[in-house]
């Protein structure tokens, strides 16, 4: 099978999708992070249609084709559960397998607690449950190490300033970092960055720590009440220079049903580039199972 594009219209925007797998199938939505696109799951896409399974990796709001809102509101997290929801519904589904990566993980636990009858299984790369990474962040000396680069992202025009100076080579940077430099390949690394840097899109993508990291929109309280009911997997690489160990260990506390930790020991933060095959099985293993 062959993946193909699709415009989907979803509450109220348009979402470029990557599609593939039979429409008969069980369908997985895939929801990627900052500063990526739906490519980010090319590899895992391909295995799960291979396995029967109809995938569907869209560019999320502010990202590559899709719509991109322009108001730092438009991406408070319950936006974005809502942009979810309306995709599963436009693709004639009633539920779904729902995986998340980096901030596609966050909107993923959300989607879950709110919508635990629309949630067959969630899969979470990296993020644990937010209850558990916002008590890390508060108190864990070094999850603050961590995520100090939060504080750049919530200074708006400061943030994409220095992102954007010399042709984006900070953000060009962000792929390298921990202990896989050279996962992400170079042409998907350009592909990225020649999306963010489209009038508004660098801003688009900020907008999600924005509308949901600021002072007085801390998401500390909403997290507590996150009840996930689904089978759980959280996927979390030893090596990620961004969420430590506590908020991934913590996460057991949080989670209601089935849960399973599996630590990549070596991997980083990209980890369906950096362990593209171990993803892909995981989440054939637990829509399958």
């Amino acid at each position: 099978m062959t993946a193909s594009q699709h415009m989907i219209e979803a509450n109220g925007l348009r979402f470029r999708t990557i599609v593939d797998g039979p429409a008969s199938g069980e369908m997985a939505i895939l929801l990627h992070g900052f500063p990526e696109g739906a490519e980010s799951w090319s590899r895992q896409v391909a295995m799960l249609a291979k396995a029967g399974v109809l995938a569907v990796a869209p560019d999320m709001r502010g990202y590559g084709l899709s719509d991109a809102p322009s108001h730092v509101e438009d991406y408070a997290i319950d936006q974005l559960v809502a942009d979810v929801a309306a995709l599963i519904k436009a693709c004639g589904r009633d539920q779904a397998h729902v995986a998340g990566h980096d901030w596609g993980a966050i909107v993923a636990w959300f989607f879950a607690g709110a919508h635990p009858a629309m949630t067959k299984t969630l899969t979470a790369l990296s993020v644990g449950h937010p209850a558990a990474l916002s008590d890390a962040t508060r108190t864990d000396e070094d999850q603050q190490t961590r995520s100090r680069y939060v504080a750049l992202f919530l200074q708006e025009g400061k943030a994409e300033e220095v992102l954007g100076e010399g042709d984006y080579r900070r953000l060009r940077a962000m792929y390298a970092i921990g202990p896989n430099p050279d996962a992400v390949p170079r042409a998907v690394i350009e592909n990225f960055v020649r999306s963010l840097s489209r009038p508004g899109r660098l801003t688009a993508g900020l907008n999600y720590y924005r509308a949901n990291l600021s002072g007085g929109r801390g998401w500390s309280a909403l997290a507590q009440k996150i009840d996930v009911k689904a089978p759980t997997v959280l996927m979390w690489g030893d090596q990620d220079p961004a969420l430590g160990r506590l908020q991934a260990e913590k996460t057991a506390e949080h989670v209601q049903g089935d849960y399973r930790l599996e630590v990549l020991q070596g991997a980083g933060h990209w980890l369906q580039f950096e362990r593209p095959d171990e993803v892909g099985r995981s989440l054939v293993g637990a829509i399958t199972k």
